[in-house]
């Protein structure tokens, strides 16, 4: 098989990356993140990303966005290597980072402007994934006058307004509470459903991986391999609410916890 169609359909792809950071003190040793990383996603896949804590999952996302470069391998966004910043990906991190003095429309069309775009396109795109992300009517809200939640649906609608190839999510809802953010969840399911997105999305939330993941990479300490590759062959991945009270939930359960508890390394209190 030809390397074109081993990678046909592939939106971002990671080949043996080993990313090494340098000392932060004299007569330390370097700092190897992750070591020989190999993994890709396909078009319209979500995938979730889990481990323990410190073990490069937030290394790999800053090299798929192009933040950082890996110390060897290279990282392929649609088939083009990653060498800085790139356009074709959006990354959406724990803070919503909404600028104060912008209203919610403004802080949407933020990556729009910037690129150019004519103020007439901006706004209704804004407006329309504003109204797709449940805040009609708050588009003159600046972020203070809003929630949590909100601000974060907000967030997700400035990520999306920029029409990335890829979303790389850095456990964006981790600051809420958990009626919230299994809301946002819900949400979250359906636009990537919708715009057939393809999505890298780190949780340490072992539910919530299942709920909205078509697979599972479990990572090991640090430095961060990946383990296991999980398929997560139940309906409904655009429905959470239902994927949640599926009777094989538990089944998934168990196996990450067994993964992640290899050795008994990792607490329950790290996961």
């Amino acid at each position: 098989m030809s390397a074109e169609a081993r990678t046909a359909g592939v939106r971002i792809e990671y080949r043996d990356i080993t990313k090494r950071f340098p000392p932060q003190q004299k007569d330390a040793e370097p700092v190897t993140a992750v070591s020989n990383v190999t993994l890709s996603i396909r078009d319209g896949e979500v995938v979730s990303l889990i481990g323990p804590s410190g073990c490069g999952k937030s290394t790999l996302l800053n090299m798929g966005s192009g933040l950082y470069l890996p110390t060897s391998g290279d990282v392929l966004v649609n088939g083009a290597k990653v060498t800085g910043p790139n356009r074709q990906v959006a990354f959406m991190l724990q803070k919503d980072l909404l600028l104060p003095w912008r209203t919610i429309r403004q802080n949407v069309e933020y990556g729009l402007e910037i690129r150019g775009v004519d103020s007439a396109t901006r706004r209704a795109a804004a407006l329309g994934l504003l109204d797709r992300c449940h805040l009609k009517g708050f588009e003159n809200h600046y972020p203070h006058q809003l929630s949590g939640g909100m601000r974060q649906r907000a967030a997700l609608a400035r990520t999306l307004a920029v029409e990335p190839l890829v979303l790389l999510m850095d456990e964006p809802f981790s600051a809420v509470d958990a009626q919230t953010k299994m809301v946002l969840q819900q949400d979250l399911a359906q636009m990537l459903a919708e715009t057939k997105k393809t999505a890298l999305f780190i949780t340490h939330d072992l539910i919530e991986s299942i709920a909205l993941s078509d697979r599972i990479l479990v990572m090991s300490n640090r430095p961060g391999r990946i383990i296991d590759d999980i398929p997560v062959d139940l309906p409904d991945r655009d429905n959470p609410m239902v994927r949640r009270r599926h009777p094989r939930i538990g089944e998934f359960v168990a196996r990450l916890m067994e993964l992640l508890h290899v050795g008994d390394r990792v607490s329950a209190t790290e996961i």
